[in-house]
């Protein structure tokens, strides 16, 4: 936790998909009368709700909410551009209120927020990204997993490989500047003006994957398909290139069969719940909760406050 008397703090909240954060987050903010910041990387898009497991009214109970359905999936809005629009609005927030919880699954949009990017990262190129772009519209997702496993075997441990605009990065960065884009990365943390304090919450593996598979049934039940229908012009776009959207996208263009692309939704879900546990873990400075243990988590915030 970096420490900074008389500052305000923020309060990461995380864990993998499924674990329950949504009500977790409610209650702490209801307690400390604050508000949330989302850092789920596409439950910014309007037109993605069931896919997303995006909170509704009802679960935001009052709740006020932060970069939820605040863009358009026909935008363009990378992590950069997060990193400036949350700065400022924490620090409005922070006028009102002395802690602010971040919360969401996305462990680069919370590294980003937390630390910053490192002054090394390169822009991107746009001739690279089309060369990258080209690769997968010809041999699909495979050839870019592939490619990144090649360039930095250790980043590719690390991503959810499911997630174009993540792969199309970290390949893009490796080929400009000849090194991984993981060595790239651990360069010097940003001190941010704000206290940080950092809970991931946990469950027994059987105990996460069962609420995943219950998920996903529900989220069919709900009419994701016909969600997935009504977006399917934007299917090129990065945010959709992600699980829940990509196997349903299969299904209509006839290369599986509805009942395998729920399945390979839900497995793909339980990847990405792996590689989500192990980038929180091998950051080493969470806290660790079951997500039941209110109480205690709200305890535990209260004595790091400064």
């Amino acid at each position: 936790m970096q420490s900074l008397k008389n500052k305000p703090t923020l309060v990461v909240i995380t864990g993998p998909t499924a674990v329950g954060k949504t009500n977790l987050c409610v209650k702490v903010a209801q307690h400390f009368n604050t508000e949330i910041i989302s850092a789920d990387s596409r439950q910014f898009y309007k037109e993605l709700a069931i896919g997303t497991a995006k909170p509704s009214k009802k679960e935001m109970d009052g709740v006020p909410h932060h970069f939820i359905d605040s863009h358009s999936i026909s935008e363009n809005y990378n992590v950069n551009d997060f990193e400036k629009d949350a700065l400022i609005i924490l620090e409005e927030i922070f006028q009102k209120h002395n802690i602010v919880i971040l919360t969401g699954g996305s462990g680069l949009f919370i590294d980003i927020l937390c630390n910053g990017f490192d002054e090394e990262v390169p822009t991107s190129d746009k001739k690279i990204r089309n060369e990258i772009n080209h690769l997968y519209n010809k041999f699909g997702i495979e050839i870019l997993q592939e490619k990144l496993k090649q360039l930095d075997p250790q980043f590719y441990k690390e991503i959810d490989l499911s997630n174009y605009k993540r792969l199309e990065r970290a390949i893009e960065v490796c080929i400009l500047t000849g090194q991984k884009y993981s060595e790239i990365r651990k360069g010097k943390k940003q001190q941010r003006p704000f206290n940080i304090l950092k809970i991931s919450l946990e469950r027994e593996r059987e105990e996460l994957f069962n609420r995943i598979n219950l998920r996903v049934d529900l989220m069919m039940q709900q009419g994701l398909l016909n969600e997935v229908k009504g977006i399917i012009k934007y299917k090129e776009k990065n945010a959709l290139k992600t699980v829940g959207y990509t196997e349903l996208f299969d299904y209509l263009d006839n290369q599986i069969t509805l009942k395998d692309a729920t399945e390979k939704i839900k497995v793909n879900t339980r990847r990405y719940a792996k590689r989500q546990i192990g980038w929180f873990n091998k950051s080493g400075d969470y806290t660790s909760f079951h997500p039941n243990q209110t109480e205690e988590i709200i305890n535990f915030i209260s004595i790091n406050l400064f």
